[in-house]
């Protein structure tokens, strides 16, 4: 095989954290990963950086600055206050507020993020950061295991340079999180092969296909228990090969989870080692830059195997390594055997008794076949460093100036202002938003009632195979993929309710505004301007006043008058 040029991130730091005692989520397993990949001399033919951890300010550009904010301060003594009782931020159980967590997301997103400015740099060929993948977490929510989404992060660093980028997800979970951020954009095509049908998180049907300029750019490949390596294969060739023809992207992501491995504890497929890392070793021969990204995977040995095998095949020496494991810090980690392989096991693949892997494939082929040609977009040069770092006026957080101390404190004094948003709201007497839950299209008034927009559905809401009464919305659990409640009082922040129903008809919905607003964006989510919290509180006015009252308003000269102009009308 051709080299390439491979660019391997890992902070020494990353295995140290946990997400609590029998949690499944076990980030050691990076660790344990890097030293199989030491000890088969691979560090060496790569070019291993240490990421810089992403500061608040870069997860902000997909992440909402209310939900950094929280996660910069979230300890678990005080995890239940900020998530205001488990009702926003860190829903259920499946996100604990651990020690460090904060650092944990910095660096998981840090590598994604130096990845992508790896590749788009031309630097490196192929980026590899394990400890990334993370395609769950939701602009202003966890979800499933996942905290800061790192890959919409690296994906959005890629589009400053690419004009299309292809992201592909072979995780056993449907990879909803970077759908939902890119499901009215055309600009990234985003491809799931995933367990589907009372599993979390309950989304990824073939109805869901994108929305006003991203019609038809999102891919999903529904997939049932026990599928097999000629079965995947027989699934994924085609239907990466067609994409590659139609979409013709600058760049591709490959999510690597590793919970569709046989044998892993959450998850129900009956892949191999070589059969998950055909994925790696099929896209490598496209000569197309590549980003690998680790994901899920909760049995621990089995995860170290498969991604240091796959790091393997982006340097090409996949065939000449030993099967037998060398000598490491955790060599009886994987007894008893000790070899490099996952083998399959007895599972009935359920994929070929009904011939539903042969209508999943041509279903995706014929969605691929009404795309008429890859789109183009108007690009420049992209300067290497932003204007405001080149010029010194960007700091880190031990440099702050006054001024930024000064807006640090109104932003903390707008975030104290939540608890008493819908209180100070009640004295208008005819405003009202609308929400942008996933699935209610609730209106909420200002005097705290809640009417039906567009919609006359009685007062159960149903969702998948669950109803969802008034007050109430819908969440799942990956541990036990069962749903359940949470208060929905919150509203604004109930915005995507574990996806669409499981039945075929289904059409996944994102949000509830109007189709030519969504066209008009033709990018991530809709600006935080149109939040009931935005509308309830005049942001941009009140940090121009310093938190005070319109009473009490002096002149500040530092201000720009124009600023006024940002004000949302409430």
């Amino acid at each position: 095989m051709s080299k390439r040029k491979v660019a391997y991130y890992y902070d020494t730091d990353v295995g140290s954290y946990t997400y609590g005692l029998g949690h499944p989520m076990k980030p050691h397993r990076i660790r344990v990963t890097h030293d199989l990949v030491a000890a088969y001399d691979m560090l060496p033919k790569m070019h291993v950086l240490r990421p810089k951890r992403a500061t608040p300010e870069m997860l902000t550009a997909f992440h909402t600055d209310e939900y950094i904010h929280f996660l910069t301060r979230v300890i678990p003594e005080t995890a239940e206050e900020l998530t205001y009782h488990g009702t926003r931020f860190l829903v259920g159980d499946d996100n604990p507020a651990f020690e460090g967590l904060f650092e944990f997301c910095s660096i998981s997103a840090g590598g994604s993020i130096c990845a992508a400015q790896q590749i788009a740099s031309g630097a490196a060929d192929i980026a590899i950061n394990w400890a990334g993948g993370l395609h769950h977490a939701k602009k202003r929510e966890a979800s499933g295991f996942c905290y800061i989404n790192d890959i919409v992060l690296g994906i959005l660093e890629l589009l400053r340079s690419y004009p299309r980028v292809l992201y592909i997800d072979i995780d056993c979970h449907h990879g909803d999180g970077v759908e939902e951020a890119f499901y009215t954009n055309d600009r990234v095509m985003t491809c799931s092969f995933h367990k589907f049908g009372e599993y979390f998180p309950g989304t990824g049907t073939q109805e869901d296909k994108g929305r006003g300029k991203g019609r038809g750019y999102a891919i999903n490949v529904p997939l049932k228990d026990g599928i097999t390596d000629e079965s995947f294969r027989s699934v994924f060739e085609p239907v990466i090969a067609k994409i590659l023809d139609v979409f013709q992207p600058s760049a591709v992501v490959l999510q690597c989870g590793a919970d569709s491995l046989s044998g892993d504890k959450l998850g129900c497929f009956n892949l191999t080692m070589t059969g998950h890392a055909h994925c790696v070793q099929f896209l490598r021969k496209q000569n197309i830059p590549l980003i690998l990204l680790g994901g899920g995977g909760y049995t621990v040995k089995n995860v170290a195997r498969v991604w240091t095998y796959e790091t393997a095949c982006a340097l090409g020496i996949e065939n000449d390594i030993d099967p037998n494991l060398p000598w490491s810090e955790y060599f009886e980690w994987f007894a008893p055997r000790y070899r490099l392989e996952v083998v399959s096991n007895n599972m009935d693949d359920l994929n070929t008794k009904d011939c539903s892997l042969d209508r999943v494939r041509v279903t995706a082929l014929e969605q691929l076949q009404e795309i008429a040609h890859a789109p183009s977009v108007q690009m420049h040069d992209v300067p290497r460093e932003s204007v405001g770092h080149h010029l010194g006026l960007m700091k880190d957080e031990e440099g702050w100036d006054d001024r930024d101390e000064r807006l640090a404190q109104h932003a903390r004094y707008v975030y104290n202002l939540q608890e008493s948003s819908s209180a100070s709201s009640e004295d208008e007497d005819e405003e009202s938003w609308e929400s942008d839950d996933s699935s209610s299209g609730w209106r909420r008034q200002a005097n705290g009632t809640n009417t039906r927009s567009r919609s006359n559905k009685p007062s159960g809401v149903t969702n998948g195979n669950t109803t969802v009464p008034n007050g109430t919305r819908k969440r799942m659990s990956l541990l036990t993929n069962r749903y359940f409640d949470v208060p929905a009082h919150e509203n604004g922040y109930n915005h995507y309710d574990c996806g669409a129903p499981l039945g075929k008809s289904a059409k996944r919905k994102f949000f509830n505004y109007s189709e030519d607003m969504m066209n008009g964006n033709g990018g991530l989510a809709m600006r935080d301007a149109f939040s009931p919290l935005a509308k309830a509180l005049n942001l941009a006015g009140l940090m121009e006043r310093g938190g005070r009252d319109k009473e009490a308003e002096t002149v500040d000269d530092d201000w720009d008058d124009n600023n006024s102009s940002m004000a949302v009308d409430s």
